[in-house]
This record gives C-alpha cells, structure tokens and sequence, in this order.
C-alpha cells in the first residue's frame, strides 16, 4: 500500500457513518447489481499475479513493487461494468511474496535464526485469562534469553577475533609466521601492534562492527515496518468491540515502534558491553598479577565496575517493560534509545585505551583469560529456560487448551532450540577458524602451534553425535509409524473410488502420502525429546569442561580404550558437524544472495516464522503482517465503502493466516460484507496448537462468530492444512470445515483426466470442483445476509 494512502483510507472509515455508507452504496453501480471481488492470498514461497489470476496481462491496482494487489487488464475499470461480472467476482491478487525473499541481502538473514526462534517462543505461551502476572514473568524471561543469545553471538565474534587470532595466532610466531595479512602484528616482529593490549584493542574492531552491522539492518527494518502507525480497529456503537475480540484485534498488536527501538539500544549496548568486558579482563588479569601496575589496576577495576553497572542498567531496561498490546505504546525512551547504544560504546573506547596502554613484559600465552564467560552463559541460559517451563506450565494448568503440545512447554522448548542453535553457530566458527589457524594439527589436542577454542565449545561440539543418534533414532521410528499407517490405510483408500479398477502401486501411493501428511502432528513429542535432551547434554558439557579444564579427548586419558575411542570420536565428528553446518550455512547464504530460486525457498522459512511481531528480540527479522495485514484490511474496507459490494477474501497456507488476521481487524459494518475461504489452513494445525493463547479454539471461535461466512477446505494429504475444528459445532449451524477433498481427483483414467491425476496434497486447491462451488456458495450467504436490491432500484440497502 503507498504509504500517502492509508491515513486518509483510515480518516475516512473513522468519519464515516454505517448508515451513511448504507444508503450511499445503495446508490452506487456496484451495489446496486450486486458485484462482488475475490481477494486471493498466496501461501508460502510466493508466486505471480500472473500465475494467480490466470492471466499474463496484469497491473498492480495498489501498493508498491514489495507488496501490491494486481488485477486483470480487463477487469480495472470493472466497477464501472458490473453487468459483466455477474456470474464471477472480480478477481485481485495480492502478492506479498517480496517481503521475506525480495532482494539479495535477505540471505544474510540466515544468521539470525536463533534470533527468529527466540522471538517464536514468546508467541507460543499457553493462553493467559486471570494470569497476568505469571504472563508477564513469561515474556520477561523469554527476552531474557534473548539478550543472552546477543550475548553469546558477541561473544563468539570476541573468540575469533581477539582470542583465536589476536591473542593466541598474532601471539606465536609458528602460527603468524605464514601469515601475511597478520604480520604487522605479530609478536616476533616488536611493532607498535604487537603488544598484547594492542592487538586485542585492535581486535575488538571486528565484534563491534557486527554490532553496528546488526543495529544498522534492525533500525532500516524498523523503520520501514514497525514505525507505521495502524489504523484503528472498528468499533460498534456501544464502543466495546475492540476490548471483546482476540489479541490480534488489539490497536497495539501490530504497532512495535517503542518496545523494538528499546530492545534495539538494550542489546546494541550488551553486545558493545561484551567486547569491553573481554578487553578488560584481559588487560586486569595482567595487571593484577605480580609486577602489575597499581594505577593500571586500579583503572580496571573502577572500568569493570562501570561496565557491570552498565550491564544491570541494560537488564533493567529489558525488563522493564513489554509489549503494549490493549493501546499503541508511544511512550517516548529517547533518553534510553538514543543515550545506551553510544554510553556503552563510549565504555569500548575506553577499555581499548585501557587495553592499549603500554605493559613492558605482558606477552600473550595459553588462552585469552575469561573464556569461562561461554560456561556462564550456558548455565544462564539453562536457569532461565528452566524458570520458563515453570511460568508456561502455571499457565496452561490454570487454563488447558486441547491439543497444545507438550503440555504447556512448547515455548520452552523452542527457547532451548535456540540456544541450542547459537551454541552450535559459536562452536562451528570458532573450530572452523582454529582449525584454518592450527594448520594440520586438531583444536585443543595441543599438537598444534595455538590452544584452540576454549574447552566448553569443544564439549558442546562433542555432544552433537549423541544428540544426532537420538535424533535418527526417532526420524527412524517415524518412518517405522508411518510404513504401518500406510499399510493400514491401504486397506480404506479403495472405498473411496467405489467405481475404479483398482491397483496395488496407485494404492500404496495414496496411502503414502496420507500417511506423511500425519507427520505434522508428531513434531509435537520429537520436539519435547530434542529439547530435553539438549539441555540434559548442554549441562554434562558444562559439567565435564569445568570439571576436567580439558577437551574431552584429553580428559578421557587414563580411562579404558573404549572411552578414550569414543570421547575421541566424539570430539572429532563434532568438530566437524558444527563446522560443516556453519560452512554450510554461509554458502546457503551465498547461493540465496545470487539465485532467486534458492533466497526464495530461504524466504520460506521467513514466512512461517516472521509472521509474529519482533518481540523478544530485535536483531530477529521484520514481521511482515505488519506491512500484509493492515494492506489487507485496508483494501477490504475501502472497496466494501466505495461500492457497497460483497467481498470473498481467499488465502491459501500462511495466506489464510494473513486473512484471519485482517479480517478481525475489520469494523462490524465492513466484516458483515466479506467472506472468508480458507484452504490448505494451517490456521488450527500449526497456529493453534501451537499458538493458544491467539489462536486456540475460543480465539477460532471468535473468528466465526465475527465472520459469519467463513468455509475452509482441507485434505487428508496435505501436510500443512487441516479442518480448523471449531469447538461446539452443531448439526444447525453453518460448517466451517468441508472436507477433507478427494485427493486425487480420480483413482484412475477417465475421460475428464486421461493420464493418472496427479496427488496434489498442499496444492493447486482452485483446481479443485469444490472451491468454485464454496466461493458461489459464500457470495450466496453474503447475499442473504445483505440484501441487494435491484439494478436501477434506489431503495436504501439494508447492510
């Protein structure tokens, strides 16, 4: 949507009166012949106008090159010819694709995974109703694990830059030697580089120019989605319609400009916190030895002082306050926004100085002192998620919800795959890197001219082949489940082509897809078992390095030969899983940067998990229904008023989510003109399980009772969509789910299909009989519901 538009669409709907409306579009053409328009909304990964609306001849009607809604040439000056459009609605495409995997730096994304799964896990609380301070516990420590994450990214950015190369390589001629790029620092050389101090404050460059890399591409997001103030939701004439309807209705869901640029500054200034804190440390330790300066000691210790304070006041701000959801939040921190980021970068200049003081004798050996901080971070980040599963499990006791997974602990448990994902990226740079560096010899065996890594990441790294032999255990009792669902289902397929000569290969088929379309709903327990068997072996790792001080090659010396094997196995494969997964990772990214086809299946992965709001961390990225979701409302509410017509707003997959949630947005005197028609929906499947407190059965409810026409079509193969399974249907109301659908469309070959029909599972749903006949079937509703008077007829409508 141009952005000059909205405001004044907004001022419009706002002065407007429902009677007004009423009685004008009566008046009108378009409503006066009943014309009706067909809002179609892509699912994941994206496709064309062209390819949605059947046609190569286009043109974008509204909105812009990243997000816009098409037409037909044929069909733009429509509402002038309603006479032509009385047997189809007019058909719009609205094509969102852009906003996850538009141009090449999308691919960079890759890297902030973590981020994007910690901002999951705070959507995924259980449902909240009379638990508001436990609610908010939960998404308080949900962004405390957040800024640990930050933590941990920095400092693996610290360990590369200033331990791996500056202090331990640029400190050891046998490994600067061959190094030209790292000569004019090496200490065999005496330049003014050379010092210790100096190389760390140099260093520390790299770390901080990934934080401002990050700040940078957060505070461009920010402002071109979360600063846009969204129009305000409709209300009916007693004023209370906003306060009755689900979350997403809220005027502040979809408006994070406050609580983004306070958690942009807060982790902007952890992060630069980080890199003065390694610098410090190292510098002190030095000089709190014997023959250390007293005045250089004295300077550190007030320097870590001030940076611990720095720290608290960080936390605090983070803890301070969350998302505003009842009203949009445009409580003003500009002190804190502005003042945080530059006062902690004011600290790093200091520690660098401190750091870059000159200290006859200091020389750099073994590993940078305060490589501990991995061990507690590690442990933090298991106490806290361990203090969210005991909020998450208060809360869904005190309100169950059927069908939530693992009881309650489903945020927890994406909370623990997200540390679990930054743990494994700082492990895999890090060994990567000492490898590269150590030349032929292995990390931390101490065959080599360096110390490697230090010793935690080496355990974190050497417990990955466990995790993975667990991890291919369950995918191999999946596929046992699924092979016996299959032959089970081989016995029931034939009985729905009564009329086909049927095959053993076709059945099979059938039935196999059937049965990896119930996949879906056994993520569930595999999740649970990774999750928790992630932290028990993320604790035994912090346990054997701080136990041992060694890697678990070295520390198995003296124990039988079969533990020695296998503790040096382990550590072997795990030094390089994490450092083929990250290596992987950069040249997925690579490829995504240059190929449309591969940044389009990376902005899949955006597309289901950036649909939720950034908050619990900002670094993650943007959400996109910022941007689709008011374009959405925005478009159903201006052509309903302008023409007084009727409106069918179609989504497929992520679409139908995108549709839901516009449609709640919309007044009662616009939603009593629009239909709903859902298809492939993983609106109950995927959004509602796991999602309960916005999308669970009272919220889908809601939906229905708001929507009058709502129609959703599912098959039993495909694995994303499901029936949405509304709770208290009875036989006198209207169905929402009709389904499943035939899936294929024929057993055989027929007449209407010559060759085998094809098993279209997730796809190609408008292809389908049925949706034609539910779209009429809807607009035939919507009429009931709101009479249309006769062309020429200048009776008032009664809408």
């Amino acid at each position: 949507m141009a952005a000059d538009e909205r405001p004044q669409t907004a001022k419009t709907a706002k002065t407007a009166k429902t009677t007004k409306t009423a009685e004008t579009d009566a008046q009108s053409p378009a409503g006066a012949s009943g014309l009706a328009l067909e809002l179609l909304v892509h699912g994941v990964g994206g496709t064309t106008p062209q390819a949605m609306l059947g046609d190569p001849r286009t043109v974008r009607v509204t909105g812009d090159a990243v997000a816009g809604i098409h037409r037909r040439t044929g069909d733009l000056d429509a509402e002038e010819r309603p006479g032509d459009h009385r047997r189809e609605p007019v058909r719009e495409a609205y094509v969102w694709s852009n906003l996850t995997s538009g141009d090449g730096s999308r691919a960079l994304w890759l890297v902030l995974l973590p981020f994007m799964v910690i901002n999951l896990a705070h959507w995924m609380r259980p449902t909240s109703e009379g638990r508001t301070t436990t609610t908010r516990a939960y998404g308080l420590l949900v962004r405390l694990v957040a800024l640990t994450l930050t933590v941990l990214l920095t400092a693996a950015a610290c360990e590369v830059a200033l331990d791996l190369t500056a202090w331990q390589c640029a400190g050891t001629p046998a490994c600067s030697s061959g190094k030209a790029w790292l000569g004019f620092m090496s200490a065999g050389r005496g330049g003014w580089w050379s010092p210790p101090g100096r190389r760390l404050a140099l260093a520390a460059a790299v770390p901080a120019a990934v934080t401002g890399l990050l700040w940078l591409l957060s505070r461009r997001t920010w402002s071109a989605y979360e600063t846009q103030p969204p129009a305000r939701p409709g209300t009916d004439e007693d004023g209370h319609e906003a306060r009755r309807r689900p979350a997403l209705c809220l005027p502040g869901f979809w408006y994070g400009r406050r609580i983004v640029a306070r958690l942009r500054a807060a982790h902007t200034a952890a992060a630069l916190l980080t890199v003065a804190a390694f610098l410090v440390q190292a510098a002190s330790h030095h000089d709190r030895a014997p023959g250390g300066s007293p005045a250089l000691d004295a300077l550190g210790r007030v320097l870590g002082a001030v940076l611990a304070a720095a720290a608290l006041f960080v936390v605090h701000t983070v803890c301070r306050r969350g998302r505003s959801e009842d009203a949009p939040d445009h409580t003003a921190d500009r002190l804190t926004v502005a003042a945080l980021p530059f006062t902690a970068l004011g600290l790093l200049l200091l520690s660098a100085v401190y750091s870059a003081w000159d200290r006859p004798g200091w020389q750099s050996h073994g590993m940078l002192p305060g490589d501990r901080v991995f061990g507690l971070i590690a442990l933090g980040q298991g106490a806290l998620v361990l203090l969210l599963a005991l909020a998450a499990r208060r809360l869904h006791r005190a309100a169950p919800v059927e069908r939530t997974p693992l009881g309650g602990l489903a945020g927890p448990a994406v909370a623990t795959l997200a540390c679990a994902l930054g743990g494994v990226m700082t492990a895999g740079v890090a060994h990567r890197v000492a490898d590269w560096l150590d030349g032929p010899a292995t990390p931390g065996m101490g065959d080599g001219p360096i110390g490697g890594p230090p010793v935690l990441l080496t355990w974190q790294a050497s417990v990955i082949p466990p995790l993975f032999s667990v991890l291919l255990l369950l995918l191999l009792v999946l596929a046992a489940r699924t092979l016996l669902l299959r032959k089970r289902l081989c016995r029931t397929v034939p009985d729905g082509y009564p009329d086909e000569r049927h095959d053993q290969a076709r059945t099979r088929a059938i039935a196999g897809s059937i049965a990896r379309a119930g996949l879906t709903d056994a993520s569930p327990w595999v999740l649970g078992t990774v999750a928790a068997l992630t932290l028990l072996l993320g604790g035994g790792a912090v346990a054997g390095a701080w136990g041992t001080h060694d890697v678990p090659g070295r520390a198995a010396a003296g124990t039988p030969a079969a533990v020695v094997d296998v503790a040096q196995t382990a550590q072997a494969l795990g030094s390089w899983c994490v450092g083929l997964g990250f290596v992987l990772l950069i040249a997925w990214g690579r490829r995504a940067y240059r190929d449309p086809a591969a940044r389009r299946t990376v902005g899949i992965l955006w597309d289901v998990g950036t649909f939720w709001p950034r908050a619990a961390h900002p670094f993650a990225p943007p959400c996109y229904a910022e941007r689709a979701v008011p374009d959405l409302t925005w478009r159903m509410r201006t052509w309903t008023e302008r023409t007084g017509g009727r409106l069918v707003i179609s989504g497929h997959s992520q679409g139908s989510v995108l549709a839901a949630a516009a449609v709640w947005q919309l007044p009662a005197a616009t939603r009593s003109r629009v239909a709903l028609l859902t298809y492939g929906s993983p609106l109950e499947r995927l959004y509602g399980r796991w999602f309960p407190a916005y999308f669970g059965p009272v919220k889908l409810a809601a939906l229905h009772d708001d929507v009058h026409c709502w129609c959703n079509l599912w098959r039993r193969t495909d694995p994303i969509g499901g029936p949405v399974s509304l709770p208290g249907d009875s036989a006198g109301a209207a169905a929402v789910d009709h389904g499943p659908l035939k899936d294929p469309l024929a057993y055989g070959r027929t007449a209407e299909h010559p060759l085998p029909a094809g098993i279209l599972g997730h796809s190609q749903y408008q292809s389908d009989p049925e949706f034609a006949r539910t779209r009429a079937a809807l607009l035939a509703r919507l009429a009931a519901w709101m009479p249309v008077p006769p062309q020429g007829s200048a009776g008032r409508s009664s809408a």
